[in-house]
């Protein structure tokens, strides 16, 4: 079966769910209605896709060429957010090398960093007696948030000492050698998984995917035990009827599947190419999307849990400490981990199961890109030579990824995260379902998944790629443009120049879908532009199973392919062969490499 981490949901993109988690049960039915007829039958799609081709996001579009630029337009979005995220993933280092001290550094208001407006609430000394007013709360930790508009340590040490943030995105300042040798970390981290490529990213995955849920567990143990727990775990399960029918929640919870399960990265496809050919990905897929989607509400248990703790402590509703995004993960938990006992410990497994979750993300994204690379070039050279390829690729992300190390580099992340990989993922997923399933023809693809399953796939999940899924796709790129909003950072208002050049990387994705379109119509012969259409959009005539033994039925060549038949299977890349292997017995079998 394919192991691939599923996508971190939009906001943190640290962890499963954290921000699907941080909403109230209304949001829970239509999120679960979204997974059920969207989320799975897309992932369904993508698995089904990588797996019968056995070839990454570019190679896969043999189906239909003129389609190619979407496997492009992939790669655009998981360049983006490789460069990004691993940006995160540093960040979440730095913490967890700073997490290991008796004391952590943001518990308190006695640093340097900290300024007049600094009230920890460990740290009674910011209130003296004489500036006590005269009627005084008997929650001091409640006087501290609402009389003196408290700014916390934690926040304090994310913005003046982790990040030194500048006043405005177009000032750089200086970069953060600290986030900068944590940023190298990561990549040589991710390279050295991956420098066998599945064989050695498929053991790690094995731990980068199941570890989390042994962290999750200590943290929930530790979480419902707390004073206050049951509060923060009521707020989180408590239906708000009231926002049941507004459609910006349904609109939230199809963006919250859609994101979270990573479709439309390319990512799905690579992983599932690495899969045998007979390989029951339809159970892979209702596994993996359910499991994926019940982390999430876990997490949900978690989080809110602890979040009720520390509500409990300062006296304050649980909605006043709930967050989002990269205030949930390096300023809210971190600032309630600060009030359990042996804060350390806790705070070492939080940002621990965080690396591991980016991680796992981190390798999916990379072995995308240079799958694509390897696969399109299909030379033996390079097929030889793909520990480069990958090294290549790392070397690039890093350098990439110095000016989001900057004293402004958390505008520039915000800025790649909200539209790098938003509305262009919407728009690549809806148009690669309606090549698959209106020019390439549903039936034709429904007889491929039979050939390669033994069975057709089920009514259902017929029934929501012709209508219904593309009709929510659909749903979720009118309600982006609808609600759409200018980026902000807490109260920085983000000038029209970046704004603009967020649009330029959403458009950079999807541009590729028309332009290779036109570059592939003005290639294709024909007498009439009708003529090239047809066959520009018809399937190569070497698409299909990449295995000859796998080439039956209407793939079955009917005379030995010749050069000269324009008929060709391009070289298949040793961990997608069938290789044989000697056993122990002294028998040999054939193996396929899988992830």
């Amino acid at each position: 079966m394919v192991l691939c981490p599923a996508r971190p949901p939009r906001g943190t993109r640290t962890s499963n769910g954290a921000t699907g988690a941080t909403r109230s049960s209304a949001f829970m039915f239509p999120y679960f209605i979204m997974l059920i007829f969207c989320g799975i039958p897309l992932f369904f799609m993508e698995l089904s896709f990588g797996q019968f081709a056995s070839q990454g996001c570019l190679g896969v579009w043999r189906i239909s060429p003129m389609f190619k630029g979407v496997g492009y337009g992939m790669m655009v979005v998981s360049t983006y957010i490789g460069i990004y995220y691993n940006v995160v993933i540093c960040i979440a280092f730095y913490y967890f090398f700073s997490s290991m001290t008796h004391v952590l550094p943001w518990a308190y208001c006695n640093n340097p960093w900290n300024t007049r407006d600094c009230a920890g609430v460990l740290d009674a000394s910011n209130l003296t007696n004489g500036s006590r007013p005269a009627a005084l709360p008997s929650n001091l930790s409640h006087h501290l948030n609402h009389s003196l508009q408290r700014t916390s340590p934690s926040e304090e040490y994310w913005r003046l000492y982790v990040l030194k943030l500048s006043d405005d995105i177009g000032n750089f300042g200086e970069v953060r050698l600290p986030l900068l040798g944590c940023l190298g970390v990561s990549w040589v981290v991710v390279f050295l998984c991956l420098i066998r490529g599945v064989k050695s990213s498929g053991k790690v995955v094995y731990f980068t995917a199941t570890f989390p849920y042994v962290v999750l567990t200590i943290l929930f143990v530790r979480g419902v035990t707390l004073e206050g727990a049951f509060t923060g775990i009521m707020y989180y399960l408590t239906p708000q009827w009231d926002k049941i029918l507004e459609a910006k929640v349904w609109g939230d919870a199809a963006s919250q599947i859609f994101y979270s399960l990573g479709c439309a990265w390319g990512g799905l496809i690579t992983m599932a190419s690495y899969n045998k050919f007979h390989n029951n990905c339809y159970r892979d897929s209702v596994i993996i999307s359910i499991t994926n989607c019940a982390t999430s509400v876990y997490a949900g248990f978690v989080i809110f849990s602890i979040l009720g703790f520390m509500a409990n402590h300062l006296g304050v509703d649980v909605s006043h400490v709930a967050d989002h995004g990269p205030g949930l993960a390096f300023v809210a938990y971190p600032e309630a981990l600060t009030l359990l006992p042996i804060s350390p410990l806790w705070s070492l497994l939080f940002f621990f199961m965080l690396i591991l979750l980016g991680l796992g993300t981190q390798f999916c994204l990379l072995e995308t890109l240079v799958t694509a690379i390897v696969d399109e070039v299909a030379n033996e050279w390079i097929l030889q030579r793909k520990t480069y390829v990958t090294l290549g690729v790392a070397v690039a992300g890093f350098l990439l990824g110095i000016p989001l190390t900057s004293q402004a580099g958390i505008y520039w992340l915000l800025l790649m995260d909200n539209y790098a990989a938003s509305f262009s993922l919407v728009v690549i997923s809806c148009i690669m379902c309606v090549a698959i399933m209106y020019i390439y023809g549903h039936r034709n693809y429904f007889q491929d998944i039979q050939m390669m399953l033994g069975f057709p796939p089920p009514l259902f999940f017929q029934i929501c790629w012709r209508f219904v899924s593309p009709a929510i796709i659909f749903f979720i790129l009118v309600f982006t443009v609808i609600q759409y909003r200018p980026i902000t950072y807490n109260h920085y208002q983000y000038p029209g120049w970046a704004v603009a050049i967020g649009f330029l990387m959403a458009l950079s994705s999807v541009l590729c879908i028309p332009l290779y379109a036109i570059f592939r119509l003005c290639r294709t012969d024909g007498d009439t532009l009708l003529q090239r259409l047809k066959n520009a959009t018809k399937p190569s005539r070497d698409w299909g199973p990449a295995l000859l033994e796998h080439r039956t039925g209407r793939y079955a060549p009917t005379i030995a392919p010749s050069p000269e038949d324009g008929f060709e299977v391009q070289p298949l890349h040793p961990d997608k062969a069938q290789i044989p292997i000697v056993g122990s017995n002294g028998s040999s079998h054939l193996q396929d490499s899988r992830i």
